[in-house]
């Protein structure tokens, strides 16, 4: 029964669960309903009005003390702290600039403002993701927009250079590491797709190698190359692997490509014979296909880094007749660059006409070749002064429209070939428009436009006119789309550490950099002031802190010239003989004290003297062969 009242009372809110509660209950409605009274009211609002006027009248009492204890702290500091506050000051502010400054060079932001848009932005209310599209843009309108927006995609770099013959050898002469781990992963995923299928588990030389494609230990990867040699002996892609990687030379890379080469030409010819049959056939056809083309490309450019050029261009053009559809692999690159080389221009000219087309992407070898063979008709005779004087030719005007058509493309590319910037060992894999296919167009094309005499030249003084022309390159391009504004976080991914990332479009220093540094040269300047002269600049704080609250609080000390006025103050400190006597007691014990190079005119602004008071206080404090001025700055020192 009393669970069930007790229950049943709770439901409905009336009765209280227990008699204690009850009697209070009851006692709560009774003085409720006497407060209600108007009598009660009356003595509520009397009440509330003596406190407030007790809280009016003790205010100003409460700021009388508080502001003559922060004036006898300040009178009680020395220059030792003034110096030391400067000193820890400066410091400080030194420490988070360097660090500000190394996280700027590093990552390119200000670690003070990522700090605060990531976690004190959420603090304070504000969005954490970016501002929801206007409801007013259809979905259609959005993926078509989304469609032609630049994306960062990285393409693998079509001249990249061999592992074991040129990068290994790099890191074992300087002792760097020319390729990142994002670089070689990226690598690692292209030879899965390229060289493995889903028919790979029937063979067991297959099954081997696409465990070696996984490894990240160049030394198992080499290993299981040699395992599926000893399983089958005609394994392509373990020749393609140890060529790759084993091979310290050229020479002993082409070896192996050859090897490759024969295997994999027999093997492209068993699954051309049986690819119709099912799907997995022609998924093997498929990676044969893959493996064959990779093996002849690097073929060909091994014959071109062995001075055999024409062998090279013979073995690319017919890959490029017998496998037109893999124009993505961009094998058209190493043949303008081996064209180049010849000196064959009007060969280039025809290759370009080809790949040079709107609807075609682009790359800085295509746009940087059309500018040079256009500036090639025209800068062995060209002169800036004489240009200026007689005006640019049709032909000049066509060099610089294909300069600054390639430089809007890629703007990193000029610093590199003007040799303003240092090279690095290209990486395998680029990003179109960034830094690092900027750093491999230049590594194997430089040579080529020194040989024109005067193209480096008419790109000297002709490249940096192209920012004229698109000022915000980041909203609005000129030929192209808006430079993409996530090239720099992938070029670090792509290139060294040691490599400085080039950044376009030049970031200014973050605010906080430049406080900082501020910061840390005045407190400098300060420490070095209280140091040299402690005394002089005591008083200088101590007035400027004056001027500085009686200008940003004029109403404060209204206040308190009020309060002073009105309260009582004691007899002592009202007589101007006893603060004279206490100001003639101090000027007693420091007869020495001298101040120079001050003028006493700044006094008016914080000190109004009387001048019998004034009078008193200068023939207490200055022995009689003092001037005026001194005298002036001896009597408001012990004042303030």
């Amino acid at each position: 029964m009393a669970e069930g009242s007790g229950s049943g009372g709770g439901a409905s809110g009336r009765g209280p669960p227990c008699p204690g509660a009850a009697s209070a209950f009851r006692r709560w409605e009774q003085l409720r309903r006497r407060a209600a009274t108007p009598w009660a009211r009356g003595l509520l609002a009397a009440a509330a009005g003596l406190g407030l006027l007790y809280a009016v009248l003790r205010v100003p009492v409460r700021l009388r003390d508080g502001l003559a204890a922060v004036t006898v702290f300040l009178s009680t500091l020395t220059p030792k702290f003034y110096f030391a506050l400067t000193v820890t000051s400066s410091f400080i502010s030194g420490l988070i600039f360097v660090f500000e400054w190394w996280h700027f060079r590093k990552y390119g932001t200000s670690f003070i403002e990522q700090v605060s848009v990531s976690h004190l932005r959420p603090l304070i209310g504000g969005a954490e993701g970016s501002p929801p599209a206007p409801a007013a843009f259809s979905a259609g309108e959005n993926e078509s927009s989304r469609q032609n927006m630049p994306e960062c995609k990285v393409w693998r770099n079509p001249l990249n250079l061999f592992r074991g013959a040129e990068y290994s050898r790099y890191m074992w002469v300087t002792g760097k590491e020319p390729l990142t781990y994002y670089d070689m992963n990226l690598s690692a995923q292209d030879h899965q797709t390229f060289f493995t299928c889903d028919t790979d588990a029937l063979r067991p030389s297959d099954t081997v190698m696409q465990k070696a494609w996984r490894e990240r230990n160049p030394q198992a990867r080499i290993k299981a190359a040699y395992q599926a040699l000893e399983l089958n002996n005609d394994c392509a892609t373990a020749y393609v692997l140890l060529a790759e990687e084993e091979a310290t030379t050229i020479v002993d890379a082409e070896k192996y490509f050859k090897q490759a080469l024969k295997a994999g030409e027999m093997i492209y010819k068993k699954s051309q014979n049986c690819h119709s049959q099912s799907p997995q056939h022609e998924a093997q056809l498929r990676r044969d296909t893959n493996v064959l083309v990779y093996v002849k490309r690097r073929l060909a450019m091994c014959a071109r880094k062995l001075g055999r050029i024409r062998e090279a261009v013979k073995m690319m053009r017919d890959l490029m007749k017998e496998f037109p559809l893999l124009s993505m692999l961009n094998i058209h690159e190493n043949l303008l660059e081996a064209l180049l080389e010849l000196q064959a221009y009007a060969d280039v000219q025809a290759v370009l006409a080809k790949y040079d087309d709107i609807s075609l992407p682009k790359s800085a070898a295509i746009c940087y070749t059309a500018a040079l063979l256009k500036a090639r008709a025209v800068s062995e005779r060209f002169s800036p002064e004489t240009a200026s004087r007689r005006g640019l030719s049709t032909a000049e005007i066509n060099a610089v429209e294909a300069i600054h058509r390639a430089v809007e493309f890629n703007p990193h590319v000029p610093k590199y070939l003007l040799e303003m910037k240092s090279l690095v060992l290209p990486p395998e894999h680029i990003l179109k428009r960034g830094d690092s296919e900027a750093v491999a167009y230049a590594f194997f094309h430089l040579q080529h436009w020194k040989r024109i005499e005067g193209a480096l030249n008419l790109l000297h003084c002709t490249w940096e006119g192209t920012f004229r022309m698109i000022p915000y390159p980041l909203e609005k391009g000129h030929l192209f789309y808006p430079y993409p504004s996530c090239t720099e976080t992938a070029d670090r991914e792509l290139l060294p550490t040691f490599h400085e990332v080039s950044v376009y479009p030049q970031k200014e220093l973050p605010f906080f950099i430049h406080f900082t540094a501020g910061l840390c040269s005045f407190s400098a300047m300060l420490a070095l002031l209280t140091h040299q002269f402690p005394e002089l600049m005591v008083i200088f704080a101590k007035a400027h802190l004056l001027s500085v609250t009686s200008s940003c609080f004029p109403g404060f000390w209204k206040l308190r010239n009020k309060v002073n006025r009105q309260l009582p103050v004691p007899a002592s400190q009202t007589s101007p003989s006893s603060a004279a006597a206490a100001v003639a007691s101090e000027c007693s014990q420091c007869s020495g004290f001298q101040l120079k190079g001050l003028r006493p005119g700044a006094l008016g602004l914080f000190f109004h003297p009387s001048s019998s008071l004034w009078d008193t206080l200068r023939t207490c404090c200055c022995p009689a062969p003092a001037s005026a001025d001194w005298c002036d700055w001896r009597v408001f020192s012990m004042i303030v």
